[in-house]
């Protein structure tokens, strides 16, 4: 059985929804495929969110930055916003697509030094982290309820 892909939308997909399809390829990939995309996509992977990433164990140093339309002829079952923007501006998907919503605020806007902008990273990295894992729980429980 194919299993559902998850979205995860932002503006750039360079920080945010990079880390969370980080998190969710290392946790449920038996559950779900996970792909992030933005709105208007950054030429690549911020540096300090590989690093912050790689720092718990998870490569995403070979992600790329994509475009939503990238995956609007897919079978989207859920799709995750976690930026205002990329809710608000996010096309119409057919209503059977899940939505959700979930802002965390742009590490790459941080400014200050290398090891201030690294905390910002690293908070927003463990915020999406908390999330992620939820959802997961919410998942397996919904999908061990519904044998």
């Amino acid at each position: 059985m194919e299993k559902p892909l998850l979205l995860i939308l932002c503006t750039g997909n360079s920080c945010r929804s990079q880390m969370a399809e980080g998190f969710l390829k290392e946790l449920a990939d038996d559950l779900l495929t996970a792909q992030s995309a933005g709105m208007n996509p950054a030429a690549q992977v911020h540096p300090l969110a590989i690093k912050v990433m790689e720092e718990i164990g998870i490569d995403i140093s070979q992600n790329t930055c994509k475009h939503l339309n990238l995956f609007l002829d897919k079978k989207i079952d859920t799709v995750i916003t976690v930026c205002d923007n990329a809710d608000q501006s996010c096309p119409s998907l057919p209503s059977a697509v899940k939505r959700h919503h979930f802002s965390f605020p742009d590490p790459a806007e941080a400014t200050g030094t290398e090891a201030e902008k690294l905390q910002i990273f690293r908070r927003v990295r463990d915020d999406i982290s908390k999330l992620i894992l939820a959802y997961i729980a919410g998942r397996r429980d919904a999908l061990q309820y519904s044998k």
